[in-house]
């Protein structure tokens, strides 16, 4: 049986995977994003026609979204989504309470509704 050695993460993924900082930060923020939009659609059991026209796109771009597919999705458009489904969209700034000299931690939480 072959050992493979645990390295500890770095708390993103994407930067792990070798995409740059700035890149990274983006694909976390999508991916958190794109990850509330297949849920909602998911729970609400909508066919992709019926997400399409919430949405105002194409079941074509229903069906990439569905299969997490990012690439021609911008923040601002997932954003978009996220909101024509219903949902809040919030995004918060805070000091960190020990400044580093490194970036901040950039994260994306879904908030279950109650």
């Amino acid at each position: 049986m072959t050992h493979v050695p645990m390295v500890k993460g770095s708390g993103n993924v994407f930067r792990d995977l070798g995409f740059g900082d700035k890149k990274s930060v983006e694909l976390v923020l999508k991916s958190g994003l794109l990850q509330s939009v297949q849920e909602t659609i998911r729970e609400r059991r909508l066919k992709q026609t019926e997400a399409a026209e919430l949405l105002g796109i194409d079941q074509a771009k229903v069906s990439k979204l569905m299969a997490g597919q990012m690439a021609g999705f911008s923040l601002e458009r997932l954003v978009c989504f996220v909101s024509r489904l219903g949902h809040d969209v919030e995004l918060k700034v805070r000091t960190r309470p020990r400044p580093r000299r490194r970036a901040g931690r950039v994260s994306a939480k879904l908030a279950k509704a109650s």
